[in-house]
């Protein structure tokens, strides 16, 4: 009887330490990460602003070959979505809010799984004969004080998924290299 009572004691003390520690803790997050990719800007862009392109770099698209994607507006910059559903990684609809050519891409991404919507870019600036990409995403996990869990833990959920995105982009910018001459 004694090993229920300090297993049921246990629990609640568990279950009121992560309840209490999600109240305390902020529901917001931003996850940035940079990049020096060997391709003039444009050419990133190119497959930053048109959500086909993602397929070709995106980890989410390469985790899943079988991601039902549909598209919708303009093919590429502001207005431009791309909507999936997927088993292995949820699903979720991106708009392009704003895009300046070869300078940056602002989205809205919304995770129906989480019931939220996050806000970032990607910022492209011209470096000698390399870009730095900037990849940024700001998010509220909302009033739920266990996904304030998951807010602490976004940079290395989401920053996961923007090392292997830029990996991808390093070899597609490799490609582009071959067909490009440096400023």
């Amino acid at each position: 009887m004694w090993l229920v009572k300090w297993i049921v004691t246990d629990l609640v003390v568990h279950f009121a330490v992560l309840l209490i520690g999600g109240l305390v803790l902020p529901s917001t997050f931003t996850v940035t990460r940079s990049a020096v990719i060997a391709a003039p800007p444009e050419k990133i862009y190119a497959l930053v602003a048109d959500p086909r392109g993602w397929q070709r770099w995106s980890a989410w698209n390469r985790r899943d070959p079988l991601m039902h994607v549909e598209y919708s507006g303009p093919p590429s910059g502001a207005g431009a979505t791309w909507r999936w559903k997927s088993k292995s990684q949820g699903d979720g609809a991106m708009t392009f809010m704003e895009a300046e050519p070869s300078q940056r891409v602002a989205y809205e991404l919304y995770l129906p799984d989480f019931g939220t919507t996050s806000s970032g870019e990607l910022r492209f600036e011209a470096k000698e004969a390399v870009t730095k990409v900037t990849w940024t995403m700001n998010g509220d996990m909302g009033k739920n004080p266990f996904y304030h869990w998951r807010a602490l833990g976004a940079g290395g959920m989401v920053g996961k998924d923007f090392s292997e995105g830029r990996s991808e982009e390093r070899r597609v910018g490799k490609e582009c290299r071959s067909r490009w001459s440096p400023y």
